[in-house]
């Protein structure tokens, strides 16, 4: 009986540690996981900002947060066309050249694609 009990003990202990293992292995996976995930969002973020590689994450922060906060497309617009020439002094004075983006938001991530968001097929059907 006492053979059977220790036996018991061991197989439970092996268990556990089989359960730690996982766990510990499944915490990993998660971890690069949210890992991945961020900097996809940071590249992503990147990508849509106009000069974002001359700006701080902060700097790139605001901007998409005053963009959320804008109520109509012109405001949208306006502070585009002054983000951009912002970035393009900025990278004058850093020495550095900067691709000219159209400023209307019809870059990556920006603006209307074709068919100007009137879905499918686009414009009006008579």
């Amino acid at each position: 009986m006492k053979q059977l009990s220790t036996l018991a003990c061991a197989l439970c202990m092996g268990l556990a540690a089989n359960a730690y293992a996982a766990d510990q292995a499944r915490d990993r996976v998660q971890s690069q996981d949210q890992t991945q995930t961020t900097q996809q969002i940071q590249t992503q973020d990147r990508e849509r900002v106009y000069g974002s590689e001359l700006m701080t994450a902060q700097e790139r922060r605001e901007y998409h947060a005053k963009m959320r906060a804008m109520k109509t497309e012109q405001e949208r617009e306006a502070f585009r066309l002054e983000h951009h020439k912002l970035m393009q002094e900025r990278a004058k004075a850093q020495g550095k050249t900067l691709p000219d983006m159209p400023p209307a938001g019809m870059g990556p991530g920006g603006g209307m694609g074709p068919g100007g968001g009137m879905g499918p097929g686009g414009g009006y059907r008579r």
